[in-house]
Formats: structure tokens, C-alpha cells, sequence
């Protein structure tokens, strides 16, 4: 089934990082030949997307622009960038990928694809085990969600007329992220408990998640490892340089 596919690429670095890159916009950092934004162009189009937007400032629109059928203006708030990104391609299945997954590939995406139902909200996950094999000595991008313990992807696929449920929920989560009272209305009491006794599962995740949503969410167990590992300092950015 096709799809469409979002980037955001308004991500800024400073100091070190910036230095180390050569500017501040996080997506234009080089990955041995080619940036991160290059990387994840490249693997959604070779995985069919039909089209593909990125959002990003002047700096992104010069690097790309040439190469995608859109390019969206970012804005200073990330919410804002969500929304722009979830509405880039009107009541089309969409693939929203972060540009910042210096080992993404087409296989590796395209066999998380694959696996998602045209009516599901899809995330991939590996492995805990499986992505230390893959990135020995590398940051640990590693959640504990009670007796499973995964490195979550930046890469979701949401079923077509799915944008607007999504938008409103990510936009709660959000606007709470920074006040522990009200994620906690968000999450429910029940969870909370869970959480708390650490016997939460990921399949609870999933039924909140639909729930709210109004159509299936699903962890998409044992993905790449590739989809999981993202850069989110220089440390993390000098390893997968080393790696390339």
C-alpha cells in the first residue's frame, strides 16, 4: 500500500556539536559521504514513498529542496513542527521519520513497513539485546517497560485520516511533557500504578494508545536496530561517524 512520508529536520545544535558538524542545523551533519537528511531522503523514497516532505529552515531548503516534493517552513516550537509535519500530505498513509538516524537504510525501513496494517499506528522497537550487539560501547537507547527491555525507533507509520487524532493526543503529551501532574492525567491512574510496580507492558501502552486514538497502535517488536539509534550529542554523533 503507498504511502507518503514526513522529515523533521529543524533540530539546532550549538557549541561542540555545531563545531564538530560544521552547523548548527542537526540534520545537515555528515555521515560519512552523505548527511543524516540525505540518509533518511534516501531510504524513504527507496522504500515508495510517494512524495516526500521535510520541514526545516533556509539552510535545509538549499540541501534538498531540489530532490523532495516539499519543503515546509519550520517554526521555533516543536509542536508546531509535529503539526506541520502530520498535515504535510492530506489524509494520506504517512511515514514520519526524524533525521537524525545516521544508519537508517532501506531495508531496514522498508521490513518495518511491511509489517505495519494499513490500519494501524506503527513504531518499531528492537531488541535490547540485539541493538548492544549491533552498537557495542554506543549510548543506551534502552527503555524498561516492565519485563521487556527495547530501544525505541524514529520511525512511525499512521494510517491514512489518522492525522488529526494523532495531532490532538501529541499535542496534549506535549504541552505536558515538562509538568509531571498533568502527564500523569494523561497516562491514568491505573498505568501510574503500573509504572510504579514496574508490571507495565508495552501491550498496555498499546491499548491506551488506541483507545484514545479510536484505531489500532502497535509496537512493532524485533525491527533494525538501525531505526533505533539516533544522535542526540556529539559523543553519539563521533560514534556513528567512526561506524560509517
Amino acid at each position: 500500500m503507498g504511502f507518503y512520508a514526513s522529515i523533521t529536520a529543524g533540530g539546532r545544535v550549538s557549541g561542540e556539536f555545531a563545531r564538530a558538524i560544521g552547523t548548527e542545523v542537526k540534520a545537515l551533519a555528515r555521515v560519512g559521504s552523505r548527511t543524516m537528511l540525505d540518509r533518511a531522503i534516501d531510504a524513504a523514497r527507496n522504500t515508495g514513498a510517494l512524495g516526500i516532505a521535510v520541514i526545516g529552515g533556509d539552510e535545509v531548503r538549499a540541501a534538498c529542496g531540489s530532490r523532495v516534493e516539499k519543503v515546509i517552513p519550520e517554526s521555533n516550537r516543536g509542536a508546531a513542527n509535529l503539526h506541520s509535519a502530520l498535515f504535510a500530505w492530506k489524509d494520506e498513509r504517512l511515514l514520519l521519520l526524524s533525521s537524525d538516524l545516521p544508519f537508517i537504510s532501506s531495508d531496514a525501513l522498508g521490513a518495518f513497513i511491511d509489517r505495519v496494517p494499513a490500519d494501524t499506528l506503527g513504531m518499531p522497537v528492537a531488541g535490547a539485546d540485539t541493538y548492544r550487539e549491533m552498537f557495542p560501547d554506543s549510548s543506551p537507547h534502552i527503555t524498561d517497560i516492565g519485563a521487556e527491555r527495547v530501544a525505541n525507533g524514529s520511525a512511525f507509520l499512521f494510517p491514512a485520516h489518522g492525522a488529526i487524532a494523532v495531532d490532538n493526543l501529541a499535542q496534549s503529551f506535549f504541552e505536558a511533557r515538562k509538568n509531571l501532574l498533568r502527564m500523569a492525567l494523561l497516562i491514568g491512574p491505573r498505568l501510574l500504578v503500573k509504572f510504579a510496580l514496574h508490571s507495565l507492558r508495552i501491550a498496555d501502552l498499546e491499548q491506551l494508545a488506541s483507545r484514545r486514538l479510536g484505531f489500532p497502535v502497535a509496537a512493532i517488536r524485533d525491527c533494525a536496530p538501525e531505526l533505533c539509534y539516533d544522535v542526540d550529542d556529539v559523543s553519539e554523533y563521533r560514534y556513528a561517524c567512526a561506524r560509517s
